[in-house]
């Protein structure tokens, strides 16, 4: 009787441990398979040449072509059904306070950022110097203009440090004035770029802040470049790159979301285009050999936005057009060869390089068109969405373009946990 109930148990330890071998094997069998099917279908997936960015240093994404994007969620879904045409293209519109309440230097949010928010649904606002007096006032401002958005703004502003800063400069706001990153670049010390990126970012959005139009991703290639200058981390490629990537770690570990400017490197210009057209004779490999490194960095790194710059490439680009409207730039060379699938934003349509050369209604289509998800301080708010509108509705640009930029911007505010 015990032999037999021994014989028993040793037969069903036997079959256990048959079936675990059994489970084993099994799970050695779908893991090999997956691979291969991973590897397969990386092989056949369509990736470009990317043997010259690779030489350059360049790590190259898989190319977003069309108007592919990953899932979203059923929240961004559920708003954007309930969107016009119109209110589509005003999320795309990136503004001052004062370009939609008529006011000259808007300093308090009330009853007349109300009514221009519900009128104006743009999807951020900008702010500089004359819009914050103290600390106290500028909380309020921003509380206030924040609620009375149906769809949570982007709130920006430019707090690069040294000559570019909004905010540190001003005493009465008791945040830290950074100097020049040049300054930050010199010391060599990564560790000094994550520490002033965390503290822009701490200081910033505790005045309600979201968005920071910095750093500055520009290797100052030219000497002579006053524009950029020491508002750049340096000269060498390298160095920038590890400076950029650091300081949009600090930025966006600590809720501000950082904007690498200004694609695809500002630092070879002589001219300056805030005052009008600005030309590099950079070839398209000596751009991918040095300006572009900070940007893939940065990306890598988190970075919330691309800014496009309105210098004009005339040795790169077979239209002689700003890159900020050019496809070339925008659509080939930062969705495509570099695999750029977040939001992507122009550097300002009031600047002279622009101003000269479209209407506002033309930059805006051309931008768009180009690639551009956000236009930033259009010449004219009303004229620029009434031509984005009115190419809609002409059929010379797809609804489903449109939808693909407001689609990526309220999934950038759902990740950022705007949308609730």
């Amino acid at each position: 009787m015990k032999r037999g109930i021994y014989m028993a148990r040793l037969n069903i330890q036997r079959r256990k441990k048959k079936n675990i071998t059994g489970y084993i094997f099994l799970l050695i069998f779908f893991l090999l398979l997956s691979f291969a099917s991973g590897y397969f279908v990386g092989v056949n997936s369509g990736k470009v040449d990317v043997s010259e960015q690779e030489e350059a240093g360049i790590t190259v994404q898989e190319p977003a072509t069309g108007l592919q994007q990953p899932a979203t969620p059923d929240l961004v879904e559920r708003i954007m059904s309930e969107m016009t045409v119109s209110d589509m293209v005003y999320q795309m519109m990136f503004v001052t306070p004062e370009s939609i309440t008529n006011v000259g230097a808007v300093i308090q949010a009330g009853e007349t950022t109300k009514k221009a928010i519900e009128q104006y649904p743009v999807g951020g606002l900008v702010y500089f110097d004359k819009n914050f007096e103290t600390r106290e006032q500028t909380v309020t401002m921003l509380k206030n203009t924040q609620s009375f958005s149906k769809i949570p703004l982007f709130l920006g502003v430019d707090e690069e440090g040294g000559r570019v800063s909004r905010v540190g400069k001003n005493p009465e706001m008791g945040v830290t004035h950074h100097p020049p990153m040049k300054q930050i670049g010199d010391t060599n010390n990564k560790a000094e770029a994550y520490a002033v990126g965390q503290t822009l970012g701490r200081d910033l959005s505790a005045l309600g802040l979201n968005v920071n139009f910095a750093p500055v991703a520009d290797v100052l290639v030219s000497a002579g470049n006053e524009e950029i200058g020491d508002r750049s981390f340096g000269t060498e490629s390298d160095a920038v790159s590890a400076m950029v990537e650091e300081i949009v770690k600090g930025m966006e570990e600590n809720g501000l979301s950082a904007v690498l400017k200004h694609f695809p490197g500002h630092g070879s210009t002589q001219a300056n285009s805030h005052l009008g057209t600005s030309e590099s004779i950079r070839t398209l490999d000596e751009i991918k050999s040095a300006e572009l490194l900070p940007f893939v960095s940065g990306i890598h790194a988190g970075a919330g936005m691309v800014m496009v710059s309105h210098m004009t490439l005339t040795n790169a680009t077979e239209e002689k057009v700003p890159c900020s409207v050019s496809k070339e730039i925008i659509t080939d060379l930062l969705i495509d060869d570099l695999g750029y699938n977040g939001l992507i934003i122009t550097d300002s349509f009031q600047m002279k390089a622009i101003t000269e050369r479209y209407t506002a209604g033309e930059a805006a289509v051309k931008a768009i068109e180009a690639g551009v998800d956000m236009i930033l301080m259009p010449a004219s708010l009303t004229e620029a969405h009434k031509a984005i509108v009115d190419a809609v509705d002409s059929g010379a640009v797809s609804k489903e373009r449109i939808e693909h930029s407001v689609r990526k911007i309220l999934t950038v505010k759902h990740q950022k946990g705007m949308l609730k």
